[in-house]
């Protein structure tokens, strides 16, 4: 069993997307302590900004003609592309930062789906089935009924990525009101924001055991 996890929080210490993930990965190791995880963290180590469009360039171009560019690049968009193929659950990790898609993200599956193999022109869906948990998490709230409803610019893209596109078996852990305790503004909903972590934490619990193909599907 192997699982590729991607981190895109630009934090490692006090990491509530990657806490939350910490808790699906180890449901998810349970039973198989030795399994392998491939690590992929673009919060912190973040993909270069020029690869996506020599990644595009190069797909124009025949393999001999390519500058040293294009194949760093096109090599680049296959390693991640491998990384996606060859394991078998992957799990990823965002947060929402200024209601919109992250940059570190948004730029990975740019490069990714350079790839001729996961590209909208692949003859089929290489991901297709694949289980996968995407954990989002926000520091404040924006269901339906909030100040902020509509908000979160985000999340309805990462699963159309995921999901629609790329075809994942996708599980979502979502957590809200992170902030709470954090921002002064949000202290009147520390009790809520208890409430909503517990409950994530167990969502997150129950969707790595669906990774590992174990417990409720």
């Amino acid at each position: 069993m192997s699982l590729f996890r991607l981190d895109a929080s630009i934090r490692k210490e006090g990491s509530v997307s990657r806490e939350i993930a910490d808790i699906v990965e180890s449901a998810w190791r349970e039973g198989q302590p030795d399994a392998q995880v491939t690590r992929r963290s673009v919060g912190l180590d973040p993909l270069p900004s020029t690869a996506w469009p020599l990644a595009v360039s190069a797909a124009y171009v025949a393999d001999a003609d390519r500058n040293e560019d294009q194949r760093e690049a096109a090599a680049l968009a296959a390693t991640l592309a491998d990384e996606l193929i060859d394991a078998e659950a992957l799990l990823f990790a965002v947060p929402l930062y200024n209601f919109g898609v992250s940059q570190h993200f948004k730029a990975y599956v740019d490069i990714v789906v350079t790839d001729p193999r996961i590209s909208g022109a692949a003859p089929e869906r290489v991901l297709a089935g694949k289980p996968a948990v995407l954990v989002v998490v926000r520091g404040g709230a924006y269901g339906p009924g909030t100040p902020r409803e509509g908000w979160d610019h985000a999340t309805g893209w990462y699963r159309r990525i995921l999901d629609d596109v790329w075809g994942l078996d996708l599980r979502v852990v979502e957590n809200e009101f992170t902030l709470a305790g954090v921002n002064p503004a949000l202290d009147e909903f520390i009790d809520l924001a208890k409430e909503l972590r517990r409950d994530a934490e167990l969502l997150a619990s129950e969707h790595g055991h669906y990774l590992a193909g174990v417990g409720v599907h």
